[in-house]
């Protein structure tokens, strides 16, 4: 067994479909995922732009996600206990891919932990993984590309 992110909405490696970026509805994609690690507490999602001028991008932080969820709808609503954290635009919440130009790759993270992470509200992503060091037991990632339309 493989611990795995997948998404209804695109295959790993191909576009992103508008509706879930800034030229569309800007709601975060269905994801869902699979066989994780015996021992997993809580899960933890980052979604990055490595490919931003500026350096990566944030665009979404979610943690403490209980155990028992294989899932997030899509415009995610958040279960009970699930916190999130500050992306690149300074608030909660899920930003879609807005690239300036050019294609770029947007990857969805998923971390498996063996406990809930203990921050204060709205984490920026650098505070997440220095809490998530030596708890994660399992890492995935889908990675999805968009480029504007001109």
């Amino acid at each position: 067994m493989i611990f795995k992110l997948m998404s209804s909405a695109f295959a790993h490696g191909e576009r992103i479909p508008t509706r879930y970026t800034c030229e569309g509805q800007n709601i975060s994609p269905a994801l869902e995922w699979s066989d994780p690690p015996r021992g997993t507490e809580t899960f933890a999602l980052i979604m990055d732009d490595p490919d931003a001028p500026s350096g990566t991008w944030v665009h979404w932080i979610l943690f403490n996600l209980p155990a028992t969820i294989r899932d997030l709808s899509e415009r995610a609503h958040l279960p009970a206990d699930s916190q999130e954290g500050w992306n690149s635009w300074g608030r909660p919440g899920y930003g879609g891919p807005c690239p300036p130009s050019g294609t770029h790759r947007y990857f969805f993270k998923l971390y498996a932990l063996d406990t809930k992470i203990k921050l204060p509200p709205h984490p920026d992503k650098d505070q997440l993984l220095r809490a998530m060091e030596n708890h994660v037991l399992a890492q995935t990632e889908l990675i999805g590309t968009y480029s504007r339309r001109r």
